[in-house]
């Protein structure tokens, strides 16, 4: 048997070894994949909880109109209250998917935006960002009430007048994420999670 035989067969085997290893790796990838379930907002607050009556206020906006947040809806419709600052980056960056989310929403649900400081300050926001399609209100009230303490925050209030779900936002799937926890009627994506692993633990154990 020459060289060249040798080692061609050589070749051979390492790639047959590599395309095992390969296939295998992406098996434990695609096991992994499925056990990691996606992360939702996370639902931190000692003020409110979820299923309660989400706080009664009626403020006025930018616009100097007065917008009522919380308490039961006149048009059957759920409120989204989306807590940003001019000076937090997070929230600017999210600002696209969050008008989009609005929009493509806008059947069930409102958006009301929410910060607190000088209002010149966020007229100046409002149009470079061009939110002036949505309510904006100006209230250090309105945050300590919805124990907002870390920005961009998010609130869901249900078409009773209750939270539906809550959370910080740092990505259109965590939005999202409170969209799909008021649909199922649970307190955050995460609790959903473990408890359908519970349930499979103790079907493991049964």
């Amino acid at each position: 048997m020459d060289f060249i035989t040798v080692s061609n067969s050589v070749l051979w085997i390492i790639v047959i070894l590599q395309s095992i290893v390969i296939f295998a790796l992406t098996r434990q990838v695609g096991v992994l994949f499925e056990r990691v379930a996606p992360a939702g907002a996370l639902a931190i607050n000692q003020t409110l909880e979820v299923g309660a009556p989400a706080p009664n206020l009626s403020l006025q906006t930018l616009a100097s109109t007065l917008v009522d947040v919380g308490g039961k809806s006149k048009t059957n419709k759920s409120q989204l209250v989306f807590f940003v600052s001019p000076d937090c980056p997070v929230c600017k960056s999210l600002l696209p998917a969050l008008k989009s989310a609005a929009k493509s929403e806008s059947a069930w649900i409102d958006l009301i935006l929410a910060s607190d400081g000088k209002t010149q300050d966020h007229a100046g926001f409002v149009k470079q960002y061009g939110l002036s399609d949505y309510p904006y209100i100006v209230s250090e009230l309105l945050g300590k009430s919805y124990g907002v303490a870390k920005l961009p925050y998010a609130v869901v209030i249900d078409e009773l007048g209750n939270v539906a779900s809550m959370g910080i936002i740092n990505s259109r799937e965590h939005l999202d994420s409170l969209f799909e926890a008021k649909e199922r009627k649970i307190a955050s994506i995460q609790d959903f999670m473990q408890g359908q692993q519970a349930e499979e633990q103790f079907v493991e154990v049964k």
